[in-house]
This record gives structure tokens, C-alpha cells and sequence, in this order.
């Protein structure tokens, strides 16, 4: 799948969220996308995911079976949630209830199984949500913020399951600012700032990708400690030069 100088804003006179996106997911890939709130990381998942639209440009090679998991499931609906999926197995072309007990079984969805949706608590519901993107193995799995509210054996459950879906030749496109994929093998970094996507195979090239240039002015008695401190606090340091244009007791500043 591939996004193809991908422009999207949500209004005609809106600032634009993202702007000449390009970028290819491939087959058994693991993308993390990273960024600040509000970078635009949940709508390029949505637009990977098919829920919107690209205003210019276009998503292209879309695998035929996408799961989706919002980063908040939309539980406010009339069914349990034994019924909600067995729907969802419905729609998807699935026979007798295999797949829909597996999951109900894997997730700990057993004892909730009877109860309604919107009683679910956020956890719950979200592993409800997961489920329902697992009954068909997906050639693509698009995750958003997916660890919101799960217990820790769901959480552990996550990463293992990406590689299931990676090993069979699904790609798995994610966000997570908790950094618990992004330490996957081989998982390939986006960073989203600014309106466009930064790629990246290293965790070091997808951090440069979200940096700016601060410039710091010290004393020149106190620029080893000062050096020292910034780098303690895990900023790198470029450089130290003099204070252009300063002569006499401006360039000891």
C-alpha cells in the first residue's frame, strides 16, 4: 500500500493536516508512527485505513482485507459483545463461530461476552474492537493508539500479535507513543510534524526527523558544565562557537 502525494484537510478553508505525503508500506512491514498530539498521526492512519478520503492525491494498492482498531472503539451500539461480533464474522463472510470464539478466548473477552457494548468498560471495549479486526487475517492491520485502557495481558498480547500478522505477509501500520512496538525488530519509523511524514529505519533517524535547533548562549567560563548539562538531560550538542559579532566582555557571554 502506498500513499501517493497524499494532501488532506478536514475543511475547504482549513490549514492542511498533511501535505504531499509519499510513502510505501510493504507486505510483512511494521510501520510506527510517531509525532506530537495533534500531528496528524491518527488521520493518516484513517486515511491508510480507508475511513477518509484524500483530498489530492491517492492511496493506492489497498490490500482487499483491512482490520482497523480506533484508538477509541465506538461502543455506544445495541448489541453484546458476543453478538457485535458474530456480525462482524457475518459481514466479513465467516462461517459458525471458530474464529469469533478464538478471539473471545485469546482477548479474556469470556465473562463479557453477554454483556452489552456500551457497558463495556473502555479496556474491554477496545479489546472488543481488536477482535473484531483479527477474525479475517488482514492483509493490512491499521492500529491506533490500540494499548488505551487494556489490562497488562493484553497489552503483552499486542506486540505478538503484530508479528503473527507481519510473519503471515499482512503489513501492520501503528501508532504508539508508549514505545511498545517501536522497539520491535526491523519495525520502520514515520514521523509525522509539520504536515508531512518522515521515514525511518532507526529509532535515531526518526527522533532527528521531530528535532529542532535551539541555540543556548553561556558564559564562556561555564560552557563545559553547560555542555555537559544539556547532554545529561539527553539533548545533543552541535556545537560551540563564539558569539558572532561580540568583542571584549560580550564574547565571555
Amino acid at each position: 500500500m502506498r500513499f501517493d502525494e497524499v494532501w488532506f484537510r478536514y475543511a475547504r478553508r482549513a490549514e492542511w493536516t498533511l501535505r504531499s505525503v509519499a510513502a510505501t508500506v510493504e507486505p510483512g512491514a511494521t510501520v510506527v508512527v510517531l509525532g506530537r498530539n495533534g500531528a496528524g498521526k491518527s488521520t493518516l492512519l484513517q486515511l491508510a485505513a480507508g475511513v477518509l478520503r484524500p483530498v489530492r492525491g491517492a492511496v493506492r494498492d489497498r490490500p482487499r482485507i483491512v482490520g482497523w482498531v480506533p484508538e477509541r472503539f465506538p461502543a455506544d451500539q445495541p448489541f453484546t459483545a458476543e453478538q457485535y461480533l458474530l456480525r462482524m464474522a457475518a459481514l466479513r463472510g465467516l462461517r459458525g463461530t471458530a474464529q469469533v470464539e478464538h478471539w473471545i478466548e485469546r482477548l479474556g473477552l469470556g465473562k463479557h461476552r453477554h454483556i452489552r457494548l456500551a457497558d463495556l468498560s473502555k479496556g474491554t471495549a477496545q479489546k472488543v474492537g481488536l477482535a473484531q479486526a483479527l477474525l479475517v487475517a488482514p492483509g493490512l492491520l491499521v492500529l491506533d493508539e490500540p494499548w488505551e485502557g487494556l489490562d497488562s495481558v493484553a497489552r503483552t498480547l499486542i506486540p505478538r500479535i503484530v508479528g503473527e500478522v507481519t510473519a503471515a505477509g499482512g503489513a501492520v501500520l501503528v501508532s504508539d507513543h508508549r514505545g511498545e512496538i517501536a522497539g520491535l525488530p526491523e519495525a520502520i519509523r514515520w514521523t509525522v510534524a509539520d504536515g508531512a511524514v518522515h521515514t525511518a529505519t532507526t529509532p535515531e533517524a526518526a527522533a532527528e526527523a521531530d528535532d529542532v535547533v535551539v541555540e543556548v548562549v553561556a558564559r564562556r567560563a561555564d560552557a563545559d558544565d553547560t555542555v555537559a548539562r544539556l547532554r545529561a538531560d539527553g539533548h545533543r550538542v552541535l556545537g560551540v562557537r563564539p558569539l558572532a559579532g561580540a568583542t571584549g566582555a560580550e564574547a565571555d557571554r
